[in-house]
């Protein structure tokens, strides 16, 4: 940050510049507010640097995945009494951009402020991004906004491939703790949170992973 102030104050031509800068930003929340008044719940919608993004329909595959890490995540985080579980239509407020994540988990400390009328939430402690048609987005957009505000743990799961990837930030910067399809991954942010990664792509791996963390027998 502190040197691209540097850099702009070295331009001949930098208070033309932050005049721009200001001027942008001001019809940005302008537009910001707007979105706020346009969106609602039917819709998955972020406002990502000024603009609105509307997101298509997911594929099976991309539902299958993130409603099988919601079910073994939502019910572990409950029983635990570790904080609260938002997915698919939770808009979560950053600096400049909203984003609704696919999935994202919040400490108790922060979640028991929330209200049952809230719409707008903190940034999450904890987020899962399900790649789709705009792996962009997620990798490089969202992957920056949520290194940069302190979001401690970002999963990014790959439906197509079946891989999922670990980011922990450590110093401010987000470091590459697993990438893989077979074995367990283990959460540093939701405390015991253990899952076999098939679990998250196959049904019956799911079945029986949520079975060992209730405690109830397999019967097959």
């Amino acid at each position: 940050m502190k040197d691209l102030v540097e850099s702009i104050l070295a331009e001949s031509k930098a208070q033309v510049i932050v005049d721009e800068v200001q001027e942008r930003l001001t019809a940005e929340k302008k537009n910001r507010q707007a979105f706020y008044d346009m969106a609602h719940e039917h819709v998955k919608a972020e406002f990502v640097n000024g603009e609105i993004i509307i997101h298509s329909p997911v594929k099976k595959r991309h539902s299958d995945a993130t409603g099988l890490l919601l079910q073994l995540l939502n019910p572990y985080v409950f029983l635990k009494k570790l904080g609260y579980v938002g997915f698919e239509k939770i808009m979560t407020v950053f600096t400049r951009n909203d984003y609704e994540p696919d999935l994202c988990f919040f400490k108790k400390e922060t979640s028991d402020h929330f209200k049952e009328d809230q719409s707008l939430f903190p940034i999450p402690d904890f987020v899962v991004e399900v790649l789709s048609t705009n792996e962009k987005h997620d990798r490089q957009t969202k992957y920056k906004d949520y290194e940069e505000h302190g979001v401690q743990e970002y999963w990014i799961v790959d439906p197509k491939k079946q891989i999922v990837e670990q980011y922990i930030l450590k110093k401010g910067k987000y470091e590459l703790a697993l990438k893989a399809k077979d074995g367990k991954i283990r959460s540093e942010t939701v405390q015991g949170f253990v899952i076999p990664i098939r679990a998250i792509f196959d049904k019956l791996e799911n079945l029986k992973a949520l079975r060992a963390m209730l405690g109830v027998e397999d019967d097959s």
